[in-house]
């Protein structure tokens, strides 16, 4: 039998676990606003839906038996910030096999030590809608799990790519500012994997090694030949910026029998600019 997945919000994480399940054999649909983004996907056997979660709410997205992972972001709508996730599960027709939801770890809000035991503690309204969402998931018909990765980076995103485009600052002070990330080839091998194991409950997703965002930016400053980026205040700083957290991940790893292909920084970063170089 033939499994079935469901994307909802088919972008930089999502199109990698697309891939994936398609390469197993899954059949897969992908929405997205933007169709002509996916067209690789369609190549690949996928079926590409245009939606818009905020309107499209009433529409009846395939889900019944199939495994759905919800990956659309908190947004800006009409001058406020939104939520979406609640208008994608009431646009899901018949009962998912299997939901996941991609949260983050900014729901830990001014939390420094992070692993599956530590509860939510948002401290803005961006991480109250996020763990909104996440009630949302947990009190949907359907077995779930919620992911909560840390800063997602891989080829073209992450601190290698804004210090390349003259757009990474570091805070003042922000020698002890650690950071937790997870590169996107492993997140979408986690979210493949737990999809097709159902696996549920609520877990932190990061690499193995947290570090100063000072220390990362060192090291592609000597990869790229670039200068280190100057520091601002950290309220210059985009929210998700400005936090001080170190991840331990290792929970979901040990339940999915996984190892991390990019256990650090180090490997990650030096992976995502050979595949921008073509290597």
């Amino acid at each position: 039998m033939v499994r079935s997945a469901l994307i909802l919000g088919c972008g930089y994480t999502g199109q990698r676990v697309a891939r994936f399940l398609l390469a197993r054999g899954w059949r897969v649909a992908a929405t997205t606003r933007s169709p002509e983004r996916l067209a690789d996907l369609g190549k690949r056997g996928a079926e590409v839906l245009r939606f818009e979660a905020l309107e499209d709410a009433r529409w009846h997205l395939p889900a019944s038996g199939a495994s759905v992972l919800l990956s659309i972001p908190t947004v800006n709508h009409e001058g406020a910030l939104s939520e979406p996730t609640a208008h994608a599960i009431a646009a899901l027709a018949g009962r998912p096999r299997h939901v996941i939801y991609l949260s983050t770890t900014g729901v830990y809000g001014a939390t420094r030590n992070v692993d599956e035991t530590t509860p939510a503690a948002p401290a803005t309204e961006r991480q109250r809608l996020r763990v909104a969402a996440e009630q949302a998931v947990r009190e949907c018909p359907s077995p779930s799990l919620v992911l909560r990765p840390a800063a997602i980076y891989g080829p073209h995103r992450g601190v290698h790519a804004a210090m390349r485009a003259g757009r990474f600052k570091l805070a003042q002070g922000d020698r002890e500012r650690y950071v937790s990330r997870i590169h996107v080839d492993d997140l979408a091998l986690i979210v493949g994997v737990a999809m097709e194991r159902g696996l549920e409950g609520v877990y932190p997703v990061a690499d193995e090694e947290p570090a100063p965002s000072s220390e990362i930016a060192r090291f592609c400053s000597k990869l790229l030949g670039l200068t280190i980026p100057e520091c601002v205040p950290s309220e210059q700083l985009s929210e998700t910026r400005r936090s001080d957290r170190r991840v331990d991940g290792t929970a979901v790893l040990r339940r999915l029998g996984l190892e991390l292909q990019f256990p650090t920084y180090r490997e990650g970063i030096q992976a995502s600019l050979a595949a921008e170089s073509g290597r």
